[in-house]
């Protein structure tokens, strides 16, 4: 059995996909087959004349993957605005039926995979013909979720709400990773005390500007992934 976890955020640019890519990295370099999917992407770029999936692209190249970006997305949409607007627009409503499938499909060439989801916890992934949120497509794939938060400023509070809010929907949150850190910096530090006693939930890995490793046991990390 395939095992995976499923990295959400307090909101759009917290760093889900460059933590994304350090989680699977770690992991492969660890000699663990471990794996990427992303459901839904907006925003994708334009390079040589071609539309890439740029996130997907950045996980892959970041933990070795050499494979076409484009096999581990459903959907990919070209205008960067929030998924279900990005579907309307492209008229091409995300189906969760699809997203499960293919789910699936790309769990079976792995032992490990890592899940990105789109924008916060609360993202709309369509809001016409089937009403699909964020939470709906993690309950779906049966994972755990981590949190990804910036460490600066207001950080206390969206990542207070974003942890109440997965507990409402009975989604288990295994851990929380701080982004962008500056060790020594004491109101970051203060933070992921202040985050950790309030939420209950602890901060399993703290990521600074341009980091190239994720700074965390393996066997740690390993121990929030979950049968899916």
């Amino acid at each position: 059995m395939t095992k995976g976890i499923f990295i959400t955020a307090t909101g759009t640019d917290a760093g889900k996909t460059y933590v994304s890519g350090l989680l699977v990295k770690k992991l492969r370099d660890s000699g663990i087959n471990c794996g990427y999917y992303k459901p839904a992407l907006s925003g994708m770029e334009e390079r040589g004349g071609k539309l890439i999936p740029g996130d997907v692209d950045f996980v892959l190249k970041t933990a070795g993957i050499n494979d076409e970006p484009q096999k581990y997305v459903s959907y990919s949409f070209k205008p960067a605005v929030s998924p279900h607007l990005a579907a309307q627009i492209e008229n091409n409503p995300i189906k969760l039926s699809k997203i499960k499938a293919d789910f699936d499909n790309i769990k079976q060439n792995f032992d490990y995979i890592v899940v990105e989801g789109a924008g916060g916890i609360i993202c709309p992934f369509n809001l016409t013909e089937e009403k699909i949120l964020l939470p709906d497509v993690i309950k779906e794939l049966k994972t755990d979720i981590i949190i990804v938060a910036p460490a600066s400023l207001g950080t206390i509070n969206s990542t207070f709400l974003t942890v109440e809010y997965a507990k409402s929907q009975n989604i288990n949150v295994k851990g929380i990773i701080l982004n962008n850190y500056t060790d020594g910096d004491i109101m970051q530090e203060d933070n992921k005390k202040v985050i950790e006693d309030l939420t209950g939930v602890k901060v399993i890995a703290t990521v600074k500007a341009n980091e190239k490793d994720l700074q965390i046991d393996t066997e740690d990390l390993l121990r929030v992934f979950k049968e899916v």
